[in-house]
């Protein structure tokens, strides 16, 4: 008997793991280092994103293709964008910054939510509460913006960093076929 979540299961869970880890890992990193600039971060948070999405896109071809597959290819497409844009042009990814992440997350935030909807786990509240957190995360990016001093987005880079690792890693965790999964 196979056990039902939101997204399935899929052999490259652990990519998905390791991303969410080097995430947390960065995060921590900005947040003890903010002396290292503002481009930093762009040019971090771009290659992040690059390989988010190679491992959205990885995952969503893979041989067991996670449910929403379509939210997974469209997600991976739009992180790999994102990046490419943000580490091509440093100037450009220290004006945008904010709205890029403010995009990113917000689309997360959605994804999250409506899964929480499909999830049919004890779990399912978790991944309500996910999407609200990442849609406030967005608005707090969409509206702070260029506006707010730089020590802010700073910090809430940091802070979006280590709470996006932990998302990635509780989804990568929901991901690992269950002995039940291999029947």
């Amino acid at each position: 008997m196979k056990t039902l979540n939101a997204t399935g299961s899929s052999r490259l869970w652990w990519l998905l793991l390791a991303v969410g880890i080097l995430f947390i890992i960065g995060g921590f990193a900005y947040w003890f280092w903010p002396v290292a600039g503002y481009a930093v971060t762009s040019v971090l948070f771009g290659w992040m994103l690059v390989a988010v999405g190679a491992v959205q896109l990885c995952v969503s071809t893979g041989a067991n293709r996670p449910k929403g597959r379509g939210w997974w290819i469209a997600g991976g497409i739009i992180n790999l964008v994102i990046g490419f844009m943000l580490v091509g042009n440093v100037f450009l990814a220290e004006a945008v910054l904010p709205y890029f992440m403010a995009i990113i997350f917000f689309y997360a935030g959605v994804m999250t939510f409506a899964s929480g909807f499909i999830h049919r786990g004890s779990l399912r509240w978790l991944h309500i509460v996910n999407g609200v957190l990442l849609l406030i995360i967005a608005g707090i990016f969409c509206f702070g913006g260029i506006t707010r001093a730089i020590a802010m987005v700073s910090f809430m880079a940091a802070f979006a960093f280590i709470y996006w690792g932990f998302v990635l890693s509780s989804l990568a965790i929901d991901l690992k076929p269950r002995i039940a999964d291999r029947r």
